[in-house]
């Protein structure tokens, strides 16, 4: 049999999920090349790339900021932060209200790092306030870290506002901007971010592979001997490039070629202010369609980002999220469960290369789904 006669020929099912998730045949296709991870040429391609990092987020390294680029998820480049960021006897304050959260507070634990977590609702924003007294109270403390769209609900957290209060008090700063980067607007600079993360297959629209840091140079240069790990140290991944534009070790390099093409793709559609507006349409026409099929979206309106939406499960007992689930992929579209503690709720997100066509496709399909199952909407 000959090697094309296998591959598949269908569209893939669409992924309505926080990533990875769908992306163009131009990215597919971009990986349809072999590159030396140590030839000249894939070295440029790192460096582009890095460099156009930085210009999504409206910075510059000749004004002191780095984008460093590390293999594996977004929790490895979160991880990274901690490993090499926190000095012996620091100590970690993090803002949770979610899964990504509380994964943070693993993170540390399994580090061995000092740390505070200061909970809300999964409904409810983090608090500035209880943070500025926890940071006026406890003087160890040497960091904040908070997700900025926690993705267990959708909902976007304020870190403006949570960067104030850490500035005021001096501490450094992390946010983890998975889910956000590149589709909502991020002033580092007035947040007083020190370090942001957030990985490749996300709201670029790229494939898993790797994950970024952008940060402040001279804040990274001064954590020289704290790292507390080999592979997750992100100095000495920053001293790498900054000797041979290489990385430490076997880089993702399809992963990249890929990223290479979406962040042309990105830039065509208008940056961060267009594909925000995309996704935003996206996120409206879901929650139109949903709301006249009978769903309740989980969180209030004000708090809740236009990445990905939880919808409460019908009130009835024919609804069964794993038969829903799967009649809906039958018909080409993956949605996600339910990670929120207290509520039975399922998740559509809003991003990667779907449209609000995309979203009417959807919405039709649980309509028809859900008169098959025989579940009655209130």
């Amino acid at each position: 049999m000959k090697l094309s006669a296998t591959l598949p020929t269908a569209r893939d099912k669409l992924l309505f999920t926080p990533g990875p998730l769908t992306t163009s045949l131009s990215v597919k296709q971009a990986m349809l090349h072999d590159a030396g991870s140590w030839h000249f040429e894939f070295n440029a391609k790192v460096k582009w790339v890095r460099e156009k990092i930085l210009e999504v987020a409206a910075l510059s390294s000749d004004a002191g900021w780095e984008a460093i680029l590390l293999q594996g998820s977004g929790t490895f480049g979160v991880e990274a932060v901690f490993a090499t960021c926190v000095p012996p006897n620091g100590k970690v304050a993090v803002l949770a209200n979610g899964a990504y959260g509380e994964r943070m507070a693993l993170m540390l634990q399994h580090l061995k790092i000092d740390h505070l977590v200061l909970r809300t609702p999964e409904n409810t924003p983090n608090d500035p306030a209880a943070l500025d007294r926890a940071l006026a109270a406890d003087t160890t403390i040497t960091h904040v870290a908070i997700v900025h769209c926690e993705t267990t609900t959708g909902l976007l957290n304020p870190i403006a506002e949570v960067g104030r209060v850490v500035k005021s008090h001096r501490r450094g700063y992390i946010v983890d901007a998975m889910s956000s980067f590149a589709a909502i607007p991020i002033d580092l600079a007035a947040a007083g971010i020190d370090y942001l993360i957030s990985s490749a297959n996300k709201c670029i629209e790229g494939v898993p592979g790797f994950s970024f840091v952008i940060c402040r140079r001279e804040a990274l240069l001064a954590c020289e001997g704290y790292a507390r790990c080999l592979s997750l140290d992100l100095l000495d991944q920053l001293k790498g490039f900054d000797k041979n534009g290489q990385f430490r070790y076997t880089p993702p390099t399809h992963s990249l070629l890929a990223f290479e093409q979406a962040m042309k793709e990105l830039e065509y559609e208008g940056g961060v202010a267009g594909r925000g507006a995309r996704y935003r349409r996206n996120h409206e026409t879901l929650v139109k369609g949903m709301k006249q099929l009978g769903f309740r979206p989980y969180l209030n309106p004000a708090v809740q980002s236009y990445i990905i939406t939880s919808f409460s499960y019908p009130d009835s007992e024919s609804f069964a999220f794993d038969a829903f689930y799967r009649r809906l992929s039958d018909r080409g579209f993956i949605i996600y469960p339910g990670k929120i503690s207290r509520a039975n709720t399922f998740r559509i997100g809003s991003i990667g290369r779907i449209f609000p066509s995309d979203i009417d496709a959807l919405v039709s399909a649980i309509g028809r789904v859900l008169n098959e199952m025989g579940v009655k909407m209130v």
